[in-house]
């Protein structure tokens, strides 16, 4: 797009001057020095047409990248515009024939439009309107004054403005095309690169949630695995296989994340936390109220995903941070006035007694990546998640899903979870 617009603007004047070339020497029937003058008018109108290719250049920089103006080719394109209008009206005093002054004024009308070409991009359009304004009073008064009749007068102004707009209706034209594309592109290699960090975000995402509590459950199980290797016990065996076994699970869910595939179950979650906190000598409470398939209304995959999740990651904050005897989870549906429905799950436990922080510390008062992640999951699906204090000294994760794409910031009735 860039090279088909730069080189049909670098030919734009080209194409207008071949309408003219040769035609002031050949129909001009004067003495040899006026002829030559004729050729040099010719020859300044392609040095002009040769110097608008740098001239559109710089331009483009200067429109599309913030470049600096090319101050020296804009004098020296001046020089040339008035050295060809010099040479015309010399023609024009020399010339006796009505016919040879309309073909001056024809060959200096068409002299101008390199220029406005070149500089239709350095200039802003008040000064551009300005200086034609200029030139196109020039042409009309030097050949009324040399007695051209005013028709051919009015029509070069006329053509000296007609050129004008189209060269900068052409050149802006074609130079915002340009830019619209070079923002497209940008926009294109912007998204790819969103596209990157989110999947980056995801992946994060996943291994902290998959890890986290099987990091968790090594930790704790191989701990016990010393002590009752310390008392000589045979059980911390059965403890490290445990260990071996959960790890060996681990490596498989690292691959199934790095997949993209995994997704979490939610009954095999809550079963996963029950085991693991009872291990940890925490008094794990399920009430499962969600309709299964088959009875109506049951939640989505996509619900049941995110509320595994949900429980995964309180889990593991209860087994990382907590000091809990007891904790519940609660996952039930609860109906607002207009028949919304909503997946709600509670997890709540005992174990803050004056750290804060989900089941723990340091997230009473701020939110640490897995709530983030979380939250970031649950988004998506129209769902909110809250985390804090509860009565009696508890803490509180609470998760809400609609079921069936009602506002999430519905009130329900009752007292809820």
């Amino acid at each position: 797009m860039e090279l088909s617009t730069r080189w049909t603007l670098y030919a734009l004047p080209w194409i207008m001057l071949s309408a003219m070339a040769g035609q002031l020497p050949s129909r001009l029937r004067l003495a040899p020095p006026a002829n030559g003058l004729a050729w040099t008018h010719l020859g300044l109108a392609l040095a002009a047409c040769a110097l608008s290719v740098p001239l559109l250049r710089r331009g483009l920089d200067h429109r599309l990248r913030g470049g600096g103006l090319p101050r020296g080719l804009m004098a020296l394109s001046a020089v040339l515009l008035a050295a060809g209008l010099g040479i015309a009206v010399a023609l024009l005093i020399l010339a006796e024939q009505p016919r040879d002054r309309a073909s001056v004024v024809t060959a200096a009308t068409m002299n101008t439009l390199p220029f406005s070409v070149g500089w239709s991009l350095l200039l802003s359009i008040r000064a551009f309107s300005l200086v034609h304004a200029g030139l196109g009073a020039a042409l009309f008064g030097a050949p009324a004054v040399a007695g051209v009749d005013p028709f051919t007068s009015v029509a070069s102004v006329a053509a000296v403005f007609l050129m004008a707009a189209l060269s900068l209706f052409s050149v802006r034209s074609s130079v915002w095309m340009l830019a619209v594309m070079w923002e497209l592109d940008a926009t294109r290699e912007v998204q790819a690169r969103l596209a990157v960090a989110e999947e980056r975000l995801r992946f994060g995402r996943d291994l902290h949630d998959v890890m986290g509590r099987n990091l968790a459950v090594i930790a704790l199980k191989s701990e016990l695995a010393v002590q009752l290797a310390r008392r000589g016990r045979p059980e911390a065996a059965e403890q490290m296989v445990e260990v071996q076994r959960i790890a060996q699970e681990s490596q498989h869910e690292i691959r199934d994340v790095v997949r993209g595939y995994r997704e979490a179950d939610l009954q095999v979650e809550l079963a996963g936390a029950r085991s693991v906190l009872r291990a940890a000598r925490v008094d794990c409470r399920i009430d499962y109220r969600l309709p299964e398939e088959g009875e109506g209304a049951e939640p989505s995959p996509a619900v049941r995903s995110a509320l595994g999740w949900v429980v995964r990651e309180g889990t593991t904050n209860v087994l990382r941070h907590a000091e809990a005897a007891r904790c519940t989870v609660r996952v039930q549906v609860r109906r607002a006035a207009d028949g919304a429905r909503t997946a709600v799950l509670l997890m709540e436990n005992d174990g803050v007694p004056d750290r804060g922080g989900a089941g723990g510390r340091g997230t009473a008062g701020t939110s640490g990546n897995g709530l983030k992640g979380l939250r970031e999951r649950l988004a998506p699906l129209g769902g909110t998640l809250w985390s804090g204090p509860g009565e009696g000294g508890t803490y509180r994760l609470r998760a809400e899903l609609p079921l069936n794409g009602h506002d999430k910031h519905q009130r329900y009735e009752g007292d809820g979870v």
